[in-house]
């Protein structure tokens, strides 16, 4: 079976699958996922390497759990947009972007900015602090539908670097597109640093 798998400029290649992809990966939300499942994830999403600029961001930062972000979101962005209102120009058409910074112990609670894309930087104030998504060399991939299935998007980047064999190095983050009541028309963008 043939697959298209960017190769390091972003451009499609075809690769024949191996039987490095024939075992189950778990993903972030705990599913297990055997080698057709697998299949279907790489058909599902677009996994294309890019370089990236940094991206200024006022955000809150938290300390949580994976299975906490549920309830930590809206509070701190709650608080950055009452920020925001009070700062006019800080932000045009900015999105919520959250920025994982992953710890050593995938079990481990992780600093998480909570935030929102701005135009420049800033003096941080009071719990709104000026972040950055870092610049270097990304994978990355589109989630259209759902933020309850945005774990699919993680996985296909996952199961992309289990069979490339590349590194993460430590930063992901997911940035939310325009609003819409109707759930199968949202778009996330779910980007992780490359070694």
């Amino acid at each position: 079976m043939l697959r298209s798998v960017p190769d390091h400029n972003g451009l499609p290649i075809k690769k024949r699958m191996g039987s490095n992809l024939a075992f189950n990966v778990t993903s972030l939300a705990g599913q297990r996922f055997d080698s057709i499942r697998l299949i279907e994830i790489f058909m599902s999403y677009d996994v294309v390497i890019k370089t990236v600029s940094a991206q200024p961001l006022a955000a809150v930062r938290r300390r949580v759990h994976i299975r906490d972000i549920g309830r930590t979101w809206k509070p701190a962005l709650d608080i950055v947009w009452e920020f925001l209102r009070r700062r006019k120009g800080l932000r045009t058409d900015g999105h919520n972007c959250f920025l994982y910074h992953h710890p050593a112990n995938r079990e481990a609670a992780m600093d998480i900015d909570f935030g929102v894309q701005v135009t420049r930087s800033f003096a941080a104030e009071g719990e709104v602090i000026c972040a950055e998504t870092p610049a270097g060399e990304v994978v990355t991939t589109t989630h259209i539908g759902s933020y309850g299935s945005l774990a699919a998007a993680h996985q296909a980047i996952h199961s992309w670097r289990a069979a490339t064999g590349r590194a993460f190095a430590g930063y992901s983050w997911e940035i939310y597109g325009d609003w819409t009541d109707d759930e199968t028309k949202l778009e996330t963008e779910v980007v992780y640093l490359l070694r």
